[in-house]
Protein backbone atom coordinates (compact mmCIF):
# COMPACT_ATOMS: atom_id res chain seq x y z
CA UNK A 1 0.00 0.00 0.00
CA UNK A 2 1.47 3.38 -1.03
CA UNK A 3 0.42 6.84 0.16
CA UNK A 4 0.77 8.36 -3.32
CA UNK A 5 -1.76 5.85 -4.67
CA UNK A 6 -4.22 6.70 -1.87
CA UNK A 7 -3.84 10.45 -2.49
CA UNK A 8 -4.56 9.84 -6.18
CA UNK A 9 -7.57 7.67 -5.33
CA UNK A 10 -9.14 10.38 -3.16
CA UNK A 11 -8.18 13.06 -5.70
CA UNK A 12 -10.32 11.14 -8.22
CA UNK A 13 -13.24 11.18 -5.77
CA UNK A 14 -13.12 7.44 -5.06
CA UNK A 15 -13.96 5.91 -1.68
CA UNK A 16 -11.10 4.82 0.59
CA UNK A 17 -11.48 1.50 2.38
CA UNK A 18 -11.36 1.09 6.16
CA UNK A 19 -8.01 -0.71 5.82
CA UNK A 20 -6.56 2.12 3.71
CA UNK A 21 -7.72 4.74 6.19
CA UNK A 22 -6.16 2.83 9.11
CA UNK A 23 -2.92 2.60 7.14
CA UNK A 24 -2.92 6.39 6.63
CA UNK A 25 -3.74 7.31 10.25
CA UNK A 26 -1.34 4.80 11.82
CA UNK A 27 1.45 5.74 9.41
CA UNK A 28 1.05 9.45 9.98
CA UNK A 29 0.84 9.08 13.78
CA UNK A 30 4.02 6.97 13.77
CA UNK A 31 5.86 9.48 11.58
CA UNK A 32 6.16 7.15 8.59
CA UNK A 33 3.96 9.38 6.40
CA UNK A 34 5.37 12.93 6.02
CA UNK A 35 3.40 16.15 6.52
CA UNK A 36 3.49 17.03 2.82
CA UNK A 37 1.71 13.83 1.82
CA UNK A 38 -0.88 14.18 4.59
CA UNK A 39 -1.44 17.78 3.50
CA UNK A 40 -2.12 16.61 -0.06
CA UNK A 41 -4.60 14.00 1.14
CA UNK A 42 -6.46 16.48 3.37
CA UNK A 43 -6.73 18.95 0.49
CA UNK A 44 -8.20 16.15 -1.65
CA UNK A 45 -10.68 15.40 1.16
CA UNK A 46 -11.57 19.09 1.35
CA UNK A 47 -12.49 19.17 -2.34
CA UNK A 48 -13.85 15.64 -2.81
CA UNK A 49 -15.45 14.99 0.57
CA UNK A 50 -15.94 11.63 2.27
CA UNK A 51 -18.81 9.19 2.58
CA UNK A 52 -20.27 8.41 6.01
CA UNK A 53 -18.45 5.02 6.11
CA UNK A 54 -15.17 6.81 5.24
CA UNK A 55 -15.70 9.49 7.90
CA UNK A 56 -16.61 6.81 10.46
CA UNK A 57 -13.48 4.80 9.60
CA UNK A 58 -11.31 7.92 9.84
CA UNK A 59 -12.84 8.86 13.20
CA UNK A 60 -12.38 5.38 14.65
CA UNK A 61 -8.79 5.12 13.42
CA UNK A 62 -7.99 8.51 14.99
CA UNK A 63 -9.73 7.56 18.25
CA UNK A 64 -7.71 4.32 18.47
CA UNK A 65 -4.40 6.07 17.65
CA UNK A 66 -3.79 6.53 21.40
CA UNK A 67 -5.39 5.80 24.76
CA UNK A 68 -9.04 4.74 24.96
CA UNK A 69 -10.53 5.73 28.33
CA UNK A 70 -12.47 2.93 30.05
CA UNK A 71 -15.42 4.33 32.03
CA UNK A 72 -17.06 0.96 32.71
CA UNK A 73 -16.28 1.26 36.44
CA UNK A 74 -18.64 4.28 36.58
CA UNK A 75 -21.67 2.22 35.55
CA UNK A 76 -24.12 2.52 32.67
CA UNK A 77 -24.97 6.23 32.87
CA UNK A 78 -21.76 7.84 31.61
CA UNK A 79 -22.18 11.00 29.52
CA UNK A 80 -20.13 13.66 27.78
CA UNK A 81 -20.86 16.98 26.10
CA UNK A 82 -19.02 18.96 23.47
CA UNK A 83 -19.52 22.49 22.16
CA UNK A 84 -18.14 23.67 18.84
CA UNK A 85 -17.14 26.92 20.58
CA UNK A 86 -18.65 30.32 21.06
CA UNK A 87 -18.63 33.57 22.99
CA UNK A 88 -19.79 33.47 26.62
CA UNK A 89 -20.16 29.69 26.49
CA UNK A 90 -20.05 28.59 30.11
CA UNK A 91 -22.54 25.75 29.55
CA UNK A 92 -20.44 22.95 31.09
CA UNK A 93 -20.27 24.80 34.42
CA UNK A 94 -24.08 24.67 34.66
CA UNK A 95 -24.88 21.46 32.80
CA UNK A 96 -22.45 19.07 34.48
CA UNK A 97 -23.59 19.76 38.06
CA UNK A 98 -27.26 19.53 37.01
CA UNK A 99 -27.00 16.14 35.30
CA UNK A 100 -24.66 14.80 38.01
CA UNK A 101 -27.33 15.67 40.58
CA UNK A 102 -29.73 13.55 38.47
CA UNK A 103 -27.50 10.48 38.51
CA UNK A 104 -25.36 10.77 35.37
CA UNK A 105 -21.58 10.41 35.54
CA UNK A 106 -19.70 12.97 33.45
CA UNK A 107 -15.98 12.33 33.08
CA UNK A 108 -15.19 15.30 30.88
CA UNK A 109 -11.99 16.44 29.23
CA UNK A 110 -11.97 20.09 28.15
CA UNK A 111 -9.62 22.57 26.56
CA UNK A 112 -8.34 26.10 26.93
CA UNK A 113 -9.55 29.12 25.01
CA UNK A 114 -7.92 30.42 21.85
CA UNK A 115 -8.91 33.52 19.90
CA UNK A 116 -12.44 34.83 20.47
CA UNK A 117 -13.71 31.59 22.07
CA UNK A 118 -13.22 30.81 25.74
CA UNK A 119 -12.08 27.56 27.33
CA UNK A 120 -13.72 25.72 30.23
CA UNK A 121 -10.34 24.95 31.84
CA UNK A 122 -9.44 28.66 31.99
CA UNK A 123 -12.79 29.54 33.55
CA UNK A 124 -12.45 26.90 36.28
CA UNK A 125 -9.02 28.21 37.24
CA UNK A 126 -10.84 31.27 38.58
CA UNK A 127 -11.33 29.15 41.71
CA UNK A 128 -8.15 29.57 43.82
CA UNK A 129 -6.12 26.35 43.86
CA UNK A 130 -8.23 24.55 41.24
CA UNK A 131 -6.34 21.97 39.18
CA UNK A 132 -7.31 20.12 36.02
CA UNK A 133 -4.16 17.97 36.02
CA UNK A 134 -4.54 14.57 37.67
CA UNK A 135 -3.80 10.86 37.29
CA UNK A 136 -6.24 8.65 35.36
CA UNK A 137 -7.11 6.92 38.63
CA UNK A 138 -7.96 10.21 40.34
CA UNK A 139 -9.98 11.29 37.27
CA UNK A 140 -12.22 8.23 37.58
CA UNK A 141 -12.40 8.50 41.36
CA UNK A 142 -13.75 12.08 41.26
CA UNK A 143 -16.23 11.19 38.51
CA UNK A 144 -17.47 8.29 40.60
CA UNK A 145 -17.78 10.05 43.95
CA UNK A 146 -18.86 13.55 42.86
CA UNK A 147 -20.68 12.66 39.65
CA UNK A 148 -18.56 14.77 37.34
CA UNK A 149 -14.97 15.80 36.77
CA UNK A 150 -13.48 18.29 34.29
CA UNK A 151 -9.82 17.78 33.41
CA UNK A 152 -7.39 18.78 30.70
CA UNK A 153 -7.02 16.44 27.75
CA UNK A 154 -4.36 13.77 28.29
CA UNK A 155 -1.30 13.80 26.06
CA UNK A 156 -2.04 10.47 24.42
CA UNK A 157 -5.77 10.94 23.77
CA UNK A 158 -6.29 10.78 19.97
CA UNK A 159 -2.69 11.82 19.12
CA UNK A 160 -3.50 11.52 15.40
CA UNK A 161 -5.94 14.40 15.83
CA UNK A 162 -3.30 16.63 17.45
CA UNK A 163 -0.97 16.16 14.47
CA UNK A 164 -3.70 16.49 11.86
CA UNK A 165 -5.32 19.52 13.51
CA UNK A 166 -2.00 21.40 13.57
CA UNK A 167 -1.50 20.58 9.90
CA UNK A 168 -5.03 21.66 8.92
CA UNK A 169 -4.44 25.01 10.56
CA UNK A 170 -1.51 25.85 8.26
CA UNK A 171 -2.82 24.25 5.04
CA UNK A 172 -6.24 25.96 4.79
CA UNK A 173 -8.10 22.67 5.28
CA UNK A 174 -9.84 23.56 8.56
CA UNK A 175 -13.33 23.94 7.06
CA UNK A 176 -13.74 20.38 5.77
CA UNK A 177 -16.82 18.72 7.32
CA UNK A 178 -15.31 15.16 7.39
CA UNK A 179 -12.11 16.47 8.98
CA UNK A 180 -14.08 18.49 11.57
CA UNK A 181 -16.28 15.49 12.38
CA UNK A 182 -13.32 13.14 12.81
CA UNK A 183 -11.43 15.67 14.92
CA UNK A 184 -14.28 16.24 17.38
CA UNK A 185 -15.69 12.72 17.49
CA UNK A 186 -12.34 10.91 17.76
CA UNK A 187 -11.69 12.69 21.07
CA UNK A 188 -15.25 12.11 22.29
CA UNK A 189 -15.18 8.40 21.43
CA UNK A 190 -11.73 7.98 22.99
CA UNK A 191 -13.05 9.63 26.18
CA UNK A 192 -15.31 6.63 26.73
CA UNK A 193 -18.79 8.02 27.52
CA UNK A 194 -21.84 5.99 26.45
CA UNK A 195 -24.04 9.06 25.84
CA UNK A 196 -22.71 12.09 23.95
CA UNK A 197 -24.55 15.36 23.38
CA UNK A 198 -23.19 18.04 21.06
CA UNK A 199 -23.85 21.79 21.06
CA UNK A 200 -23.28 22.96 17.48
CA UNK A 201 -23.16 26.74 17.25
CA UNK A 202 -24.22 28.73 14.20
CA UNK A 203 -24.02 32.45 13.48
CA UNK A 204 -21.54 35.31 13.40
CA UNK A 205 -19.66 34.15 16.48
CA UNK A 206 -19.51 30.48 15.47
CA UNK A 207 -17.16 28.38 13.40
CA UNK A 208 -20.17 27.34 11.29
CA UNK A 209 -21.67 30.70 10.36
CA UNK A 210 -24.31 29.24 8.01
CA UNK A 211 -27.15 27.31 9.63
CA UNK A 212 -27.28 24.66 6.89
CA UNK A 213 -23.58 23.90 7.44
CA UNK A 214 -24.18 23.58 11.19
CA UNK A 215 -26.96 21.04 10.59
CA UNK A 216 -24.77 19.11 8.14
CA UNK A 217 -22.01 18.94 10.76
CA UNK A 218 -24.51 17.94 13.48
CA UNK A 219 -26.00 15.13 11.37
CA UNK A 220 -22.61 13.71 10.41
CA UNK A 221 -21.33 13.72 14.01
CA UNK A 222 -24.51 12.03 15.23
CA UNK A 223 -24.26 9.42 12.46
CA UNK A 224 -20.62 8.64 13.28
CA UNK A 225 -21.35 8.39 17.00
CA UNK A 226 -24.27 6.03 16.42
CA UNK A 227 -22.14 3.89 14.12
CA UNK A 228 -19.72 3.59 17.06
CA UNK A 229 -22.54 2.43 19.34
CA UNK A 230 -23.06 5.64 21.34
CA UNK A 231 -26.32 7.33 22.35
CA UNK A 232 -26.22 10.60 20.39
CA UNK A 233 -27.95 13.97 20.08
CA UNK A 234 -26.83 17.31 18.67
CA UNK A 235 -28.46 20.66 19.41
CA UNK A 236 -27.94 23.47 16.88
CA UNK A 237 -27.95 26.83 18.72
CA UNK A 238 -27.61 30.51 17.93
CA UNK A 239 -24.28 32.32 18.22
CA UNK A 240 -25.21 35.61 16.54
CA UNK A 241 -24.86 37.10 20.02
CA UNK A 242 -23.01 35.90 23.13
CA UNK A 243 -24.53 33.16 25.28
CA UNK A 244 -25.82 34.71 28.48
CA UNK A 245 -24.56 38.16 29.47
CA UNK A 246 -21.02 37.58 30.77
CA UNK A 247 -17.96 37.27 28.51
CA UNK A 248 -14.70 36.62 30.36
CA UNK A 249 -13.45 33.85 32.60
CA UNK A 250 -14.30 34.73 36.21
CA UNK A 251 -17.30 36.76 35.02
CA UNK A 252 -18.70 33.66 33.30
CA UNK A 253 -18.14 31.54 36.40
CA UNK A 254 -20.21 34.04 38.40
CA UNK A 255 -23.01 33.85 35.84
CA UNK A 256 -22.97 30.04 35.84
CA UNK A 257 -23.25 30.05 39.64
CA UNK A 258 -26.15 32.53 39.36
CA UNK A 259 -28.06 30.05 37.17
CA UNK A 260 -27.38 27.22 39.62
CA UNK A 261 -28.75 29.46 42.36
CA UNK A 262 -32.01 29.84 40.45
CA UNK A 263 -31.47 33.14 38.69
CA UNK A 264 -32.88 33.17 35.17
CA UNK A 265 -30.39 33.75 32.37
CA UNK A 266 -32.90 32.67 29.70
CA UNK A 267 -30.75 31.43 26.82
CA UNK A 268 -28.08 29.81 29.01
CA UNK A 269 -30.60 28.02 31.21
CA UNK A 270 -32.68 26.81 28.26
CA UNK A 271 -29.61 25.45 26.50
CA UNK A 272 -28.63 23.50 29.62
CA UNK A 273 -32.18 22.18 29.97
CA UNK A 274 -32.25 20.95 26.35
CA UNK A 275 -28.77 19.38 26.52
CA UNK A 276 -29.45 17.94 29.96
CA UNK A 277 -32.81 16.50 28.92
CA UNK A 278 -31.17 14.72 26.00
CA UNK A 279 -28.52 13.26 28.30
CA UNK A 280 -31.08 11.96 30.81
CA UNK A 281 -33.48 10.54 28.22
CA UNK A 282 -30.85 8.95 25.96
CA UNK A 283 -28.93 7.43 28.86
CA UNK A 284 -32.10 5.97 30.40
CA UNK A 285 -32.25 8.20 33.48
CA UNK A 286 -35.61 9.72 32.45
CA UNK A 287 -38.54 8.30 30.51
CA UNK A 288 -39.17 11.41 28.45
CA UNK A 289 -38.31 15.09 28.08
CA UNK A 290 -40.97 16.25 30.58
CA UNK A 291 -39.58 14.03 33.33
CA UNK A 292 -36.03 15.03 32.47
CA UNK A 293 -36.78 18.76 32.62
CA UNK A 294 -38.61 18.34 35.94
CA UNK A 295 -35.62 16.53 37.43
CA UNK A 296 -33.19 19.18 36.16
CA UNK A 297 -35.36 21.97 37.59
CA UNK A 298 -35.46 20.15 40.92
CA UNK A 299 -31.65 19.90 40.94
CA UNK A 300 -31.53 23.72 40.92
CA UNK A 301 -34.45 24.37 43.28
CA UNK A 302 -33.14 21.93 45.90
CA UNK A 303 -29.59 23.30 45.72
CA UNK A 304 -28.26 19.86 44.75
CA UNK A 305 -26.64 21.09 41.52
CA UNK A 306 -24.85 23.95 43.31
CA UNK A 307 -23.55 21.50 45.92
CA UNK A 308 -22.26 19.25 43.13
CA UNK A 309 -20.26 22.17 41.73
CA UNK A 310 -18.81 22.89 45.18
CA UNK A 311 -17.94 19.20 45.65
CA UNK A 312 -16.15 19.09 42.29
CA UNK A 313 -14.17 22.27 43.02
CA UNK A 314 -13.08 20.83 46.39
CA UNK A 315 -12.16 17.46 44.88
CA UNK A 316 -9.96 19.20 42.30
CA UNK A 317 -8.10 21.26 44.89
CA UNK A 318 -10.04 24.52 44.64
CA UNK A 319 -11.58 26.77 47.28
CA UNK A 320 -15.29 25.90 47.14
CA UNK A 321 -16.24 28.82 49.38
CA UNK A 322 -16.20 30.91 46.19
CA UNK A 323 -19.18 28.85 44.95
CA UNK A 324 -21.25 30.28 47.80
CA UNK A 325 -19.61 33.73 47.91
CA UNK A 326 -18.69 34.89 44.40
CA UNK A 327 -16.95 37.99 45.81
CA UNK A 328 -14.05 35.61 46.50
CA UNK A 329 -13.54 35.08 42.77
CA UNK A 330 -10.98 37.27 40.95
CA UNK A 331 -12.25 40.77 40.11
CA UNK A 332 -10.87 43.46 37.82
CA UNK A 333 -9.78 46.75 39.41
CA UNK A 334 -11.60 48.90 36.83
CA UNK A 335 -15.26 48.73 35.78
CA UNK A 336 -16.38 51.11 33.05
CA UNK A 337 -20.07 51.63 32.26
CA UNK A 338 -20.80 51.80 28.54
CA UNK A 339 -23.87 53.83 27.56
CA UNK A 340 -26.19 53.37 24.61
CA UNK A 341 -25.27 55.96 21.95
CA UNK A 342 -28.86 56.54 20.77
CA UNK A 343 -32.50 55.66 21.30
CA UNK A 344 -33.65 52.48 19.60
CA UNK A 345 -33.66 48.71 19.51
CA UNK A 346 -30.53 46.58 19.42
CA UNK A 347 -31.03 44.92 16.03
CA UNK A 348 -27.73 43.04 15.80
CA UNK A 349 -24.59 42.22 17.77
CA UNK A 350 -21.27 40.93 16.43
CA UNK A 351 -20.66 38.02 18.78
CA UNK A 352 -17.18 37.24 17.48
CA UNK A 353 -16.05 40.86 17.87
CA UNK A 354 -17.42 41.03 21.42
CA UNK A 355 -15.30 37.97 22.15
CA UNK A 356 -12.33 39.79 20.65
CA UNK A 357 -12.98 42.77 22.97
CA UNK A 358 -12.55 40.41 25.92
CA UNK A 359 -9.46 38.89 24.32
CA UNK A 360 -7.87 42.32 23.75
CA UNK A 361 -8.53 43.18 27.41
CA UNK A 362 -6.38 40.15 28.28
CA UNK A 363 -9.17 37.60 28.78
CA UNK A 364 -8.19 35.40 25.83
CA UNK A 365 -5.21 34.14 23.87
CA UNK A 366 -3.95 35.14 20.44
CA UNK A 367 -1.46 32.26 20.67
CA UNK A 368 -1.41 29.12 22.85
CA UNK A 369 1.50 30.56 24.87
CA UNK A 370 -0.30 33.75 25.98
CA UNK A 371 -1.08 34.18 29.69
CA UNK A 372 -4.64 35.35 30.30
CA UNK A 373 -6.15 37.67 32.89
CA UNK A 374 -9.02 35.79 34.55
CA UNK A 375 -10.63 39.00 35.86
CA UNK A 376 -11.32 40.96 32.69
CA UNK A 377 -14.15 40.90 30.18
CA UNK A 378 -17.56 42.35 29.40
CA UNK A 379 -20.95 41.99 31.08
CA UNK A 380 -23.80 42.89 28.75
CA UNK A 381 -26.84 44.76 30.07
CA UNK A 382 -29.00 44.30 26.96
CA UNK A 383 -29.26 41.98 23.95
CA UNK A 384 -30.89 41.84 20.53
CA UNK A 385 -34.50 43.03 20.62
CA UNK A 386 -34.11 45.19 23.74
CA UNK A 387 -35.07 48.85 23.48
CA UNK A 388 -32.79 51.45 25.06
CA UNK A 389 -32.71 55.18 25.42
CA UNK A 390 -29.53 57.15 24.80
CA UNK A 391 -27.46 56.97 27.99
CA UNK A 392 -28.95 53.71 29.25
CA UNK A 393 -26.46 51.08 30.35
CA UNK A 394 -25.39 48.93 27.42
CA UNK A 395 -22.62 46.94 29.11
CA UNK A 396 -19.95 47.09 31.81
CA UNK A 397 -16.30 46.60 30.86
CA UNK A 398 -14.05 44.93 33.44
CA UNK A 399 -10.44 45.93 32.78
CA UNK A 400 -6.98 46.00 34.31
CA UNK A 401 -6.66 49.78 33.95
CA UNK A 402 -8.47 52.85 32.70
CA UNK A 403 -6.71 53.04 29.34
CA UNK A 404 -7.61 49.45 28.48
CA UNK A 405 -11.23 50.10 29.49
CA UNK A 406 -11.42 53.23 27.32
CA UNK A 407 -10.05 51.41 24.27
CA UNK A 408 -12.41 48.48 24.88
CA UNK A 409 -15.41 50.82 25.00
CA UNK A 410 -14.66 52.17 21.52
CA UNK A 411 -14.22 48.64 20.21
CA UNK A 412 -17.38 47.38 21.91
CA UNK A 413 -19.64 50.13 20.54
CA UNK A 414 -18.67 49.03 17.02
CA UNK A 415 -20.19 45.61 17.77
CA UNK A 416 -23.79 46.90 17.95
CA UNK A 417 -26.36 47.87 15.34
CA UNK A 418 -29.39 49.92 16.42
CA UNK A 419 -32.70 50.43 14.62
CA UNK A 420 -35.99 52.24 15.17
CA UNK A 421 -38.01 49.08 14.54
CA UNK A 422 -38.06 46.06 16.81
CA UNK A 423 -36.17 43.25 15.06
CA UNK A 424 -37.63 39.80 14.53
CA UNK A 425 -36.04 37.42 17.02
CA UNK A 426 -34.94 34.10 15.61
CA UNK A 427 -35.31 31.03 17.86
CA UNK A 428 -32.30 30.40 20.03
CA UNK A 429 -32.60 26.61 19.66
CA UNK A 430 -32.52 26.05 15.90
CA UNK A 431 -33.14 22.31 16.10
CA UNK A 432 -32.20 18.96 17.64
CA UNK A 433 -30.61 16.18 15.56
CA UNK A 434 -30.94 12.61 16.85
Amino acid sequence: MHMTDLIEKKKQGLELTEEEIRFIVNGYTAGDIPDYQMSALMMAILFRGMTIPETTALTMAMAHSGDMVDLSALGAFTADKHSTGGVGDKTSLVLCPMVAACGAKMAKMSGRGLGHTGGTIDKLESFPGFSTSMSPERFLEIAGTVGFVIAGQTANLAPADKKMYALRDVTATVNSIPLIVSSIMSKKLASGAKTIVLDVKTGSGAFMEKEKDAFTLAREMVNVGKQAGRNMAAVVTDMDQPLGFAVGNALEVKEAIAVLRGENVPDLKELCMVLGSNILVRSGLAADEAEARARLEESIESGAALRKLADMVTAQGGDASAVYDVSLLPAAPVQRRVKAPRDGYISAMEAKNIGLVSMHLGGGRATKEDVIDLCVGVVLAAKVGDRLRAGDELAVIHAADGKAAEEAEKELLECYTFSDRKPRRRPFIRGVVT
